[in-house]
């Protein structure tokens, strides 16, 4: 016999390479399906058999059109064939691209960064909205150091910088009706 090639046909033989027994078992499992026939099982097989085929060729297109082809196919070139083909973009949350360690890094930085700033509109406790460059937690500069009656940019209201402390309420209620040594009755 000669070895096949991949645009041959293969003869059907009623013969599937994965068990038919556990697709039986994985299908059984969908409550949505109540029976399903053995003949739908073997189409099932089937094209479960030519998937994984398509699959493992658009891996091995990814080999060999490297600068220097391997003879393996590996997780990486399944990641770059599923990133590059439009009909495998399903596949794109089950074999994703992989990254280093650094590029990790690099990516959390920058959402940290990113997720630090200030929303638009957003102000501080204050009451103003921050400078362009200035972080939570900051005391902004331009307030800080100019006199009362100065004028401020347009952008920014005026309104009075009030301490924290102060917008606090510091008065207990004690409440009458409670009266710790009573005992409640249904």
């Amino acid at each position: 016999m000669s070895p096949k090639t991949v645009g041959e046909l293969d003869e059907i033989t009623g013969q599937s390479a994965l068990p038919i027994s556990r697709i039986k078992k994985i299908v059984q499992l969908d409550d949505d399906i109540v029976q399903c026939s053995n003949n739908a099982t073997f189409v099932i097989a089937m094209a479960t058999e030519m998937f994984i085929q398509y699959l493992a060729e658009q891996g091995h297109n990814v080999v060999k059109s490297e600068r220097k082809p391997r003879k393996t196919v590996q997780y990486k070139d399944l990641a770059t064939a599923v990133s590059h083909i439009d009909n495998l973009e399903f596949l794109s949350d089950v074999i994703p691209r992989t990254t280093t360690y650094k590029q990790f890094k690099e990516k959390k930085a920058k959402e940290a960064a990113a997720s630090g700033e200030l929303e638009k509109g957003q102000r501080t406790l204050n009451g103003t909205t921050p400078a362009a460059g200035e972080q939570n937690g900051d005391t902004p500069v331009e307030s800080a150091t100019k006199p009362e009656g100065s004028s401020q940019s347009p952008t920014m209201p005026r309104t009075p910088i009030v301490p924290v402390s102060a917008l606090m309420a510091d008065r207990t209620v004690i409440s009458a009706r409670h009266d710790p040594d009573v005992e409640m009755k249904d």
